[in-house]
C-alpha cells in the first residue's frame, strides 16, 4: 500500500523536557491507525508535530512524499490534513452552521462547499436538526459530531482525531466510533486516531502503536494487539 504519512525518528521537547524520543509511525492510504497509551505518553504530541503546532527538534515528517515539518499549520490544512482537537474546541456562541463553515475557510469553491456541507449533515442527522442552534447548547457528543463535521468540511486526505470519546456518554461513543469507520470507508480518508479508550480504538483501527513515556512500546495489527497480554496489562486494566 502507498504511505500517505511517515513520521521518522522524531524528537519533540517542551522547553528542556522531552515529550517524544525517536518516534516513528506511518499511515497508509485509506488506513485507520490508532495511538494508544496513558496520559502524558506522547500521543497528542505526535499530532501537534504533524500539524505544525509544535516544532520537532530532529527527525522528519513526510506527507504524500514531501517534507511536512517546518510547514505552517494553515498550509498543512490546505495540503489535506485536518485535525479534531482534544476537548472539541467548538465556537460556543456560533451556530452549528457557522461552526461547520469555519472548517471550509481554506476553500473558495462555493458550490462544492455547499455539497460538502450537505454530505456532513447527511452523515450526522443531529446536526441538521440543530443547524441554527447555538453550539454551546448541545451535548458533548453532539458537539463532537459537529467538530468532526467541521474537519470534514476541509475535504481532508488525512484526518487526525485527538481523544474523540473523551467526556461523551457511552451510547454516543458508539455512534462516534461507527462514524469514524464510515468516514474511512466512504470518504476514502486515512485516519490517525489518538484515544485512551483502547478497546474502542483497537476495534475500529487496522493497526496501532502503543506509546509509553514518549516512545513506541508496541505496535502491530490491531486485532493481534487486542489479544496481547502486554497490552491488556498496560492499557486495558488486565482485561478486554
Amino acid at each position: 500500500m502507498t504511505k500517505i504519512l511517515s513520521v521518522e525518528n522524531i524528537e519533540l521537547y517542551y522547553d528542556h523536557i522531552y515529550a517524544l524520543k525517536g518516534v516513528s509511525i506511518d499511515v497508509d492510504e485509506g488506513e485507520t491507525v490508532a495511538l494508544i497509551g496513558a496520559n502524558g505518553a506522547g500521543k497528542s504530541s505526535i499530532l501537534r508535530a504533524i500539524t505544525g503546532l509544535r516544532p520537532i527538534r530532529s527527525g522528519q515528517i513526510v506527507y504524500q512524499g514531501h517534507r511536512l515539518d517546518g510547514t505552517s499549520a494553515s498550509d498543512i490544512v490546505r495540503r489535506g490534513i485536518s485535525m479534531v482537537p482534544e476537548g472539541r474546541r467548538a465556537f460556543p456562541l456560533m451556530s452549528v452552521k457557522d461552526n461547520l463553515l469555519m472548517g471550509a475557510f481554506t476553500r473558495s469553491d462555493k458550490a462544492e462547499i455547499e455539497q460538502t456541507l450537505e454530505n456532513v449533515l447527511t452523515r450526522f442527522p443531529r446536526l441538521r436538526e440543530r443547524y441554527h442552534q447555538q453550539a454551546s447548547t448541545m451535548s458533548g457528543g453532539e458537539q463532537q459530531m459537529m467538530v468532526i463535521g467541521r474537519a470534514l468540511m476541509a475535504r481532508p486526505r488525512l484526518l487526525l482525531l485527538d481523544e474523540p470519546s473523551l467526556g461523551i456518554a457511552p451510547k454516543l461513543v458508539q455512534d462516534i466510533a461507527r462514524a469514524i469507520v464510515a468516514i474511512s470507508r466512504d470518504e476514502k480518508v486515512s485516519i490517525l486516531l489518538v484515544e485512551q479508550n483502547s478497546r474502542m480504538a483497537l476495534s475500529i483501527s487496522n493497526r496501532a502503536y502503543a506509546l509509553s513515556t514518549g516512545s513506541i512500546a508496541l505496535s502491530g495489527n490491531s486485532k493481534d494487539l487486542m489479544n496481547d497480554n502486554r497490552i491488556k496489562a498496560a492499557y486495558l486494566g488486565g482485561e478486554l
